[in-house]
């Protein structure tokens, strides 16, 4: 057993520590640094625009953008944990200068403040990326994906019940009008105003105007009422007041409350079939996320990502289920961005509609859209449906299929159809001079008539300049490459960000969330890129030098080799 005595380093909590300043606790390669290297680029006075003059000072929007980025990097999504952390993370206090804003004002910054903002300041971070070679902007990823929104999921109204309620609600009304029209001489002007519109509907305006007119009349009958002295009288009198009573309270308690409700509803429908009562501006959709499978539908909003070497370039919100309906106005958000437009942007076949081939055709860069038959079509066993339509024989001059029982398909007519969302589409029909007899019919069609092919010359034409560029070497190459980007970013968003679910309600705020969590993503690739680089000039640097350690043992050798007069 050793006899030598314990030695421990000095260590005491109540004695002052030289160099105060604790920026060098922390690492070169930190995020912390990446942040505030970023944030500090950004010119003051787009900080200053969203602020009043007077009252007490502001704490610095540039610090408290720092510390609401860093803490969305490492999944603080609650002001009240970055509120926390400014006490006890060395980084985020070295962020804040030691300064401590509480969980409201940090709320209020996130919420209020960013909201003129967050569109500039996205932007002005994503033109720095470029800047210092991150990325080039040149090749743009699109694609969606379904974010939870911050709503109980059975708080859903949906657009068919409200009306189906509002219907039947009408139909009381003009029974309840007809009554009254028994006892009151009403005013129909602004009816007949609201049988311009609809001959069927009255406005809940229109309605209170009823109700008003109402009110004068059973004021009169009871000023009548004051002055009759005869008790038959009197009776009788109330008596026939009393069903005009019931009527009035019953408008007004039910039915003037009911159809103001239902016109507020669709307000907030605004084209959708659905909203959330704690959240009006979530549509409900279906998840990815299903694990019941049984189809349950959740509150959400769709977001809208344009990637590069997964670095998210630009973003958009949506409360359409469907990406299809989000292609156009998030191009014309990206134009209006200020951000440089890519030379191709490449999109998956849930963006393949004619309405959006068509825009996509006047804009300035080029597309790689596949429609939602490209990977059908692809197949071998494809061209091995005898009865599809583009397996048939064609002849050109004479307009005119041959289908595989050797039948004559000819045109009939152009027909036009207008699909729900009011954009119009054109068809040929052409149509089987005679099915009658073919054995092959039951295998070819369901119809009772003869076969028909509904051909679309416009989107057909389209879609076939997208797959001429979709099968060539480049195009195939970057539509590959779109499956390892931008569904990495989502991936790492939502299972290494951890953010599945969002924090705040409202359309506007759910852009500045999802700007902020569209900026850690960055911010997050920008410290992993540095961290990579520093580890690989790290080792390039030790390869270096045991290369230069190598030559100068193999010199040695040679020459002591040759002072013994070895070969």
């Amino acid at each position: 057993m050793s006899n030598q005595k314990a030695t421990f380093l000095e260590y005491n909590i109540n004695q002052l520590n030289l160099p105060m300043d604790f920026s060098d606790l922390i690492p070169e390669n930190h995020i912390a640094r990446v942040i505030n290297d970023m944030v500090n680029q950004l010119d003051d006075q787009l900080f200053y625009e969203v602020y009043r003059g007077g009252g007490r000072p502001a704490y610095h929007p540039k610090m408290m953008t720092k510390i609401v980025l860093y803490g969305y990097t490492q999944k603080w999504f609650s002001c009240r944990d970055i509120a926390k952390s400014l006490t006890e993370q060395l980084p985020m206090m070295w962020l804040a200068a030691m300064q401590t804003p509480d969980y409201r004002t940090i709320n209020r910054f996130r919420s209020e403040r960013l909201k003129p903002l967050i569109h500039t300041l996205f932007s002005k971070l994503t033109q720095l990326l470029i800047t210092e070679g991150y990325v080039d902007g040149s090749t743009y990823f699109l694609d969606g994906t379904k974010i939870e929104a911050n709503a109980n999921k059975y708080t859903f109204v949906w657009r068919k019940s409200v009306q189906n309620y509002e219907e039947k609600l009408q139909v009381k009304i003009h029974e309840m009008i007809e009554e009254i029209e028994k006892h009151v001489e009403l005013d129909h002007v602004q009816l007949q105003q609201d049988e311009e519109k609809d001959t069927k509907r009255i406005s809940s305006a229109a309605l209170q105007s009823i109700v008003e007119s109402v009110e004068r009349e059973l004021s009169t009958k009871e000023q009548q009422l004051e002055q009759t002295t005869n008790k038959k009288e009197k009776k009788a009198q109330k008596q026939a007041v009393k069903p005009l009573q019931k009527l009035h309270r019953k408008m007004k308690t039910d039915a003037l409350p009911r159809l103001k409700k239902y016109e507020t509803s669709f307000r907030l429908f605004d084209g959708r079939n659905s909203y959330s009562k704690t959240d009006t501006d979530a549509t409900f959709m279906r998840m990815k996320d299903d694990h019941m499978k049984n189809g349950q539908l959740k509150a959400g909003y769709n977001w809208q990502v344009g990637t590069q070497d997964q670095f998210i370039l630009f973003f958009t919100v949506h409360p359409n289920p469907t990406d299809t309906r989000c292609l156009l106005s998030h191009v014309e958000a990206l134009k209006e961005s200020g951000l440089p437009l890519p030379e191709t942007l490449i999109a998956d076949a849930g963006y393949g509609s004619e309405s959006n081939y068509v825009a996509m055709e006047d804009e300035p860069f080029d597309t790689l859209i596949p429609s939602n038959t490209f990977r059908q079509e692809q197949k071998r066993s494809f061209a091995k449906k005898q009865f599809h339509p583009y397996n048939w024989t064609y002849d050109e001059k004479n307009d005119v299929y041959w289908c595989p029982n050797k039948r004559k398909v000819m045109f009939q007519r152009y027909a036009k159809r207008t699909d729900t969302y009011g954009y119009t589409r054109d068809f040929k029909i052409y149509e089987c001079e005679s099915c009658k007899e073919c054995p092959l019919k039951s295998a070819c069609t369901k119809a009772r008539g003869n076969r028909q092919i509904h051909y679309n010359p416009v989107y057909e034409e389209l879609k076939a300049k997208q797959h001429l560029k979709l099968n060539t070497e480049d195009g195939r190459t970057l539509y590959q490459k779109r499956k390892t980007d931008v569904e990495s970013v989502f991936g790492h968003v939502k299972q290494n960000l951890g953010f599945r679910r969002l924090h705040l309600r409202g359309k506007e705020k759910v852009h500045i969330e999802l700007g902020l969590v569209a900026l850690a993503h960055n911010l997050r690739k920008i410290a992993a890129r540095n961290r990579n680089r520093r580890s690989k000039t790290l080792l390039d640097n030790k390869n270096k030098k045991l290369t230069d350690q190598t030559s100068k043992t193999s010199i040695s050798e040679f020459v002591f080799q040759g002072l013994l007069g070895q070969p």
